[in-house]
């Protein structure tokens, strides 16, 4: 028996390292967070005492409609803006193994080596919603950690999987062009929850529609103190990611004013 590991590691220390920039501390800490174990408590009540009140950003919709490549375009817009990021990416899970399989992160590579980033993989591991049961309380250990903004990218949901509205402050909804009956698509919560909409590859026939179908759905809702702008996007080159960066900001600022009492 290794004489050296009597007792086992201070989860205290990983939270005081992560904060410091360690990310085998951080990813030791979220990892016995998701598993359950015995520190876990030790660990949240750590990170709530840190929590400075990261900026959450959920980005969802349907498998297909670009959104890690979106979620890449936006760490890069984030980080030229001198913000640190971090990102939550829920994966299918492996039916033998419960692990993530097709991590998002092989589409964040150019982000790898950044110190300012990280990126998590989690299996959704059958939980309804397009979320992992553990996130939101690893959002508040990345939030512990000091990120200035934390993105979640769930995996692909269908029309009531819309629990990310629960666990941030803006919610982005993306599809694509011919993104199919709008009567079905006036149907799915995804047009209930969304804050910002995004239509992606806009390059491609139909994103003008696409569009206009979305604002005329929207301003034909319920009334609402924010309506939700709708962005075309080009994730793949950048073009449009401004634009969002500006939605989000807005948003960002109507929250605020929100809280202020008249």
């Amino acid at each position: 028996m290794d004489q050296r590991r009597t007792h086992p590691p201070d989860p205290t220390g990983w939270l005081e390292k992560a904060r410091s920039g360690d990310r085998r501390a951080l990813a030791r800490a979220i990892s016995a967070v998701e598993e359950g174990s015995a520190d876990r408590p030790l660990l949240l009540e750590g990170s709530s005492s840190y929590s400075r009140g990261a900026r959450r950003i959920g980005v969802t919709g349907a498998p297909g409609v670009g959104k890690s490549t979106l979620v890449s375009q936006l760490i890069s817009h984030v980080r030229g803006q001198g913000r640190t990021v971090a990102v939550i990416a829920v994966d299918p899970s492996s039916p033998l193994s419960g692990g993530a399989i097709l991590g998002d992160r092989i589409r964040m590579q150019d982000h790898i080596a950044d110190p300012g980033v990280y990126v998590r993989s989690m299996a959704g591991r059958g939980h309804l919603g397009g979320l992992s049961a553990a996130v939101p309380e690893v959002v508040q250990l990345l939030d512990g950690a000091g990120f200035g903004t934390i993105l979640i990218e769930t995996v692909g949901v269908g029309q009531s999987e819309v629990e990310v509205m629960h666990h941030v402050d803006t919610t982005v909804v993306v599809v694509t062009p011919g993104w199919g009956d709008s009567i079905q698509a006036g149907k799915a919560g995804l047009m209930e929850i969304g804050d910002v909409f995004v239509v992606n590859k806009a390059d491609r026939p139909g994103a003008t529609r696409a569009r206009r179908d979305l604002e005329t759905m929207l301003a034909m809702g319920p009334t609402r103190a924010w309506l939700p702008p709708v962005i075309e996007t080009v994730a793949t080159d950048g073009t449009g990611v401004v634009e969002l960066s500006n939605a989000l900001d807005a948003h960002a600022a109507h929250l605020s004013d929100a809280d202020i009492p008249i």
